[in-house]
């Protein structure tokens, strides 16, 4: 779907004293409060974070002093990280006076907001447009409206400040809308414009603001949000984020009486259970696509992968029990945005599992996800089965189609290798978003699509969902996809993921073309212990003492090697966070045949542990095609064709 760009383009003038009367103290005091979020006006809200939540208000005001230790450099620097750019930091240092009362806090906060504008020179002719821009202006709006009571904030300090927001704000709405600025700069620039328009309502531009931010985040839901409730650049951060941008719109939207259509809510809401649904037991969300490492706004202390946090403000928002669940308690986020009546609104939710069947299909993203149950210790698969990346450019999709990410007894073992960063040495970046990073089929060597620049892909590779069908005892999955149809032999790989409730997985890979090629089954873990058992059999165990027993079942001769941490060629890494590399094991099979051909893979959990696999024996067909096996304990044949399975229990 595409919508026309919404562009708001007035005369670019240069900041002036005609918003200086408009802007004081008193006014800041008065009416900003009413306008923003309840939490950051709440009188109770020091006492509520210092008793309910220890740990995250020790942790911002330890932040805090370790930059006011370091000095005040990197909160003002554009040269370094987005998140200096975005001053983000300026928000723990406003909570930090939240918290204890110490001036000095506020007085660096805002000195670094005024060295910003010094720096930046603001009162210059329009420049380019600022990605970062939007991500500022929402953290100069928590400063100002925390710190309202300062001393610190006399008159002169809020006219000057008052003057860049408007300036910059004025700058943004000029581009706002335009659909050469990445999706979430997009969003993120309309909630900005939001925020300033409903805290600044004095600026003689504000409702026209509101209403332009208004339209371009309706328009923009829609056109990014599939109705699935997967965000349309396919990747969990990039999802992060807009779930974030609609929670914080509709609060202020509530707060300030502005009109919102159902159909933000509702995929708002649809986000969330996408979220829910491929969040591993553990607790963690898993990483799909590429990811930045940053957030909206950083009110607690989290990483990229705990939803806790925005599950928590969405049950209150939504009064969701499922969201409660998923929260496991609430959250400084919930006080930080809703105060007191937030935080005894969720105590008043009696948390639940959700009621939806743990395994579910998202058509329209393009992902299926394969539950035991929604118990801590259940087994959990992820299988991509989309497009790659966003429908207009391909970015930040990564080329990992019918790809698998696996938890057993709730541990997180199968995993997505994760994006590393976006700059520097091109070999990572790369090798990060191909396929042999990814735990699926690499034929004769390359990716699925060629990179083009370092975040799109010269061409997407199509996708059909051929079937998808789940009951009580068995999930079914059938896939394919044409990326290796530009060899000089073109290949189509499909592959069926079959769940054999609760136990265990069987992955039928079939290629069909002509000619030989060289073929890797490949299985990214995460930081497990891996080892070769009888030939040809894997063992992966975690932490906590259960494994993963893996064993394909070829017509070819299987030669399996693991790699880990190696540096040429690149295989064997993963980057749990942004600009992270970790050595982790991967596995690789690898095979020379001759098209068509199949290998049927099994993965079984073993809760025991066990030094040696189960006992299974193939059956194969008059072909030579592997489709059943035996099991002798507890003894069961599982026998499947192209579209069923058929399980026989003694």
């Amino acid at each position: 779907m595409s919508t026309p760009p919404i562009i708001d383009a007035p005369s670019l003038l240069p900041a002036t004293l005609a918003v200086e009367p408009l802007i004081t103290p008193a006014v800041l005091r008065r009416a900003g409060p009413r306008r923003f979020f309840s939490g950051a006006s709440d009188g109770a809200l020091r006492r509520l974070l210092i008793d309910r939540f220890p740990d995250d208000s020790d942790a911002a005001v330890a932040a805090a002093r370790a930059f006011l230790d370091s000095g005040t450099t990197h909160l003002v620097a554009p040269a370094l990280t987005a998140q200096s750019r975005r001053q983000q930091s300026l928000i723990r240092l406003a909570q930090a006076y939240v918290l204890t009362g110490d001036v000095t806090f506020a007085t660096a906060c805002l000195s670094a907001v005024e060295t910003w504008v010094a720096l930046q020179d603001v009162h210059s002719a329009p420049r380019a447009a600022d990605p970062d821009a939007g991500f500022r202006l929402i953290a100069w709006c928590w400063a100002l409206v925390l710190l309202r009571d300062t001393t610190d904030l006399d008159d002169t300090r809020v006219v000057r400040i008052a003057a860049a927001i408007h300036q910059e704000t004025t700058r943004l709405s000029a581009t706002l809308g335009l659909h050469t600025s990445p999706a979430t700069q997009i969003t993120t620039d309309a909630l900005a414009l939001f925020y300033v328009s409903t805290v600044f309502a004095e600026f003689p531009e504000s409702r026209r603001w509101r209403d332009l931010a208004t339209r371009v985040l309706v328009a923009e839901c829609e056109r990014q949000v599939h109705p699935d409730g997967v965000h349309f650049e396919q990747s969990t951060c990039f999802q992060r984020y807009a779930i974030d941008v609609y929670l914080h719109f509709l609060l202020l939207a509530a707060r300030n009486d502005v009109s919102v259509p159902p159909l933000v809510a509702e995929r708002t809401q649809r986000m969330l259970d996408f979220v829910l649904s491929v969040r591993m037991p553990d607790g963690t969300v898993p990483s799909i696509g590429d990811s930045d490492g940053g957030s909206l706004l950083p009110l607690a202390p989290r990483s990229t992968s705990d939803p806790r946090g925005r599950f928590a403000v969405a049950s209150v928002l939504f009064r969701r029990a499922d969201f409660a669940w998923a929260a496991g308690g609430a959250t400084s986020e919930v006080a930080w945005l809703f105060g007191s009546d937030g935080v005894a609104a969720f105590d008043a939710l009696r948390p639940s599992a959700p009621t939806t069947a743990p395994s579910r299909v998202f058509p329209s993203g393009g992902y299926v996800v394969m539950r035991s149950g929604w118990d801590r210790d259940a087994h959990h698969m992820v299988v991509d089965v989309g497009t790659l990346g966003c429908p207009v450019s391909s970015a930040h999709g990564h080329a990992d189609l019918l790809s698998i990410q696996c938890a057993i007894f709730g541990e997180p073992i199968i995993v997505d290798p994760g994006t590393h960063s976006y700059g520097g040495d091109s070999r990572w970046r790369d090798f990060f978003r191909s396929t042999a990073a990814h735990s699926t089929i690499v034929i004769d060597g390359i990716s699925q699509a060629e990179p083009s620049g370092s975040i799109g892909w010269q061409r997407r590779p199509r996708v059909r969902l051929r079937e998808w069908h789940s009951t009580t005892d068995v999930d079914f999955l059938d896939a394919e996809h044409d990326g290796y149809a530009r060899l000089p032999h073109p290949v189509i790989h499909r592959r069926r993921v079959i769940f054999i409730k609760p136990s265990y997985w069987i992955v039928v890979d079939d290629l069909s073309g002509s000619g030989r090629h060289d073929v890797d089954l490949t299985f990214q873990f995460v930081n497990a212990d891996v080892a070769f058992g009888p030939h040809p059999w894997t063992r992966a165990a975690t932490s906590t003492g259960q494994c993963l027993w893996i064993s394909p079942f070829p017509s070819a001769p299987a030669q399996p090697t693991l790699k880990c941490g190696v540096p040429a060629p690149i295989r064997g890494w993963i980057s749990p966070e942004f600009t992270r590399l970790s050595p982790a094991p991967m596995l690789i099979y690898s095979f020379a045949v001759a098209l068509p051909w199949r290998i049927v893979t099994l993965l079984l959990p073993d809760r025991q542990g066990m030094a040696t696999p189960p006992g299974v024996r193939p059956i194969y067909d008059a072909g030579g095609l592997p489709h059943g096996f035996v099991f002798d304990r507890p003894r069961r044949v599982v026998r499947f064709d192209d579209r069923a399975v058929l399980v026989e229990r003694d």
